[in-house]
């Protein structure tokens, strides 16, 4: 997929919607662009700009609560999928479920207690936790970038 043809598409759904080459892949919902990278696995690179499309076109924002970002992720994805058929790709469901698992992994470590190591449940306010257990609180980041990422190897 050449990225020239993604922007044509994605003009003709919101002409708000801009890519620009960065660091990373990541929707701004608040400038309405688009970062993305180059990397090696053409593939990946597809598939990456196609999730981060899928965020643009739902118009997602800012997550409220865990549960919220890992269903905003997951919608992206199925979004990602309608839309790779307009350029005739296909998604490795592997690799999505991989991504997908960046985040639970993550989410899983933010919700153990680090005095007792019981999991335990986000209070509203989304950096606050509070075992139930041992009654300690504790805050975490508010950064989704600060989860580890699994590392997937390609032929």
């Amino acid at each position: 997929m050449k990225i020239k043809d993604l922007e044509t598409y994605l003009k003709t759904i919101n002409p708000a919607i801009k890519l620009k080459k960065g660091q990373d892949f990541h929707w701004s919902p608040k400038d309405q662009v688009i970062s993305y990278r180059l990397i090696t696995s053409k593939d990946i690179q597809d598939w990456s700009l196609l999730h981060e499309a899928g965020h643009a076109i739902l118009n997602h924002q800012n997550f409220t609560n865990d549960f919220n970002l890992l269903d905003k992720e997951l919608q992206a994805w199925e979004e990602a999928k309608r839309i790779s058929q307009h350029f005739n790709l296909k998604i490795d469901q592997n690799h999505i479920e991989n991504c997908l698992d960046t985040y639970r992994d993550w989410l899983d470590r933010r919700s153990q207690c680090p005095k007792c190591g019981l999991k335990s449940i986000q209070q509203a306010n989304q950096l606050t936790y509070h075992c139930y257990n041992c009654q300690s609180d504790w805050q975490v980041s508010d950064s989704r970038h600060h989860r580890s990422y699994r590392i997937q190897k390609f032929n």
